[in-house]
């Protein structure tokens, strides 16, 4: 498994508060805001299993190493890292979202460095583990790249299994950004709805599918971020910007921002049972003919 960063800052839990960090008084060097933005494009890109943009990132000889707590017995395991991409093209996937609560990093000469991020695992917006993850990274040709990864695995306790409706959205977006539209559909209820501009419903799974499938499609480098979320009475309302490139056979070639919002209706459950979302289609419709420039 690889972890992602959704990058908020959580102090909820014991386990990160007992962790060792480092202060500084200092603002951060370059090489540290690089390494750190090195590290969460891997994380974010990790979440959403992009083989392609992993591949880009990390040495063709990294090795991965997982170091597991269960039933008080710590248990260890690597894999090469080309052995799992080959994993994930054969296995289920689900999405997930790690949320760092803090980052240690080390500079060798410029050139060599080792970064610590210790980090909640979240499924849905539920934290399921706490996993402190490794990283070495060299800098080759001026760019950072990422040697090999390691990290420890501790399940949560349950009483801290609850569930947490921003990171929730965090992860929707994240889905949105995947090239993967069942990792949207999951944040819906099995027989869930979701409308955009007013138009017909699409009810169930492979409806949602349907829909999500279609922008991605659209757009091969979609971006979703989440702009901010507020909740009345038992509406909340996600609101959102996109942003990609018509960069596909017979598309136009032109690049879209538009940004628009969701009200949601969620379930017992914590998923989505229905959304109502709304954005400026003459807008988008303008941007895909002629791009982002009035």
């Amino acid at each position: 498994m690889f972890i992602v960063s959704c990058n908020p800052k959580n102090d909820n839990y014991e386990s990160s508060q007992n962790a060792t960090t480092e202060t500084k008084l200092s603002e951060p060097t370059l090489d540290e805001k690089e390494i750190k933005a090195t590290v969460e494009a891997l994380l974010f890109a990790a979440g959403n299993y992009n083989i392609i943009t992993l591949d880009s990132m990390v040495s063709d000889k990294a090795m991965l190493g997982i170091s597991s707590l269960n039933d008080g017995t710590w248990s260890n395991s690597e894999i090469a890292i080309n052995d799992y991409f080959e994993s994930v093209k054969k296995r289920e996937l689900s999405p997930y979202c790690e949320i760092p609560n803090n980052y240690d990093i080390l500079i060798t000469e410029g050139q060599v460095a080792l970064a610590r991020a210790d980090c909640i695992l979240y499924r849905w917006g539920v934290p399921q583990t706490r996993e402190v993850n490794h990283f070495t990274l060299i800098k080759e040709n001026g760019k950072w790249e990422i040697l090999n990864i390691s990290w420890t695995v501790v399940e949560l306790s349950e009483d801290k299994e609850k569930f947490d409706l921003n990171i929730f959205a965090r992860g929707y977006a994240q889905a949105w950004c995947s090239q993967r539209p069942n990792f949207v559909s999951s944040f819906f209820a099995e027989d869930g709805e979701l409308t955009v501009n007013n138009g017909k419903p699409a009810k169930g799974t492979k409806a949602i599918i349907n829909v999500a499938k279609g922008f991605m499609e659209t757009f091969p480098d979609m971006i979703v971020s989440m702009d901010s979320l507020t909740t009345k009475s038992d509406k909340t309302r996600f609101y959102w910007s996109l942003t990609g490139t018509n960069d596909v056979p017979n598309g136009t070639g032109k690049k879209v921002k538009i940004s628009g919002f969701e009200e949601w209706t969620l379930n017992d459950d914590g998923l989505i049972q229905e959304s109502k979302g709304y954005f400026d289609d003459k807008e988008y419709e303008h941007q895909l003919e002629f791009g982002t420039e009035k």
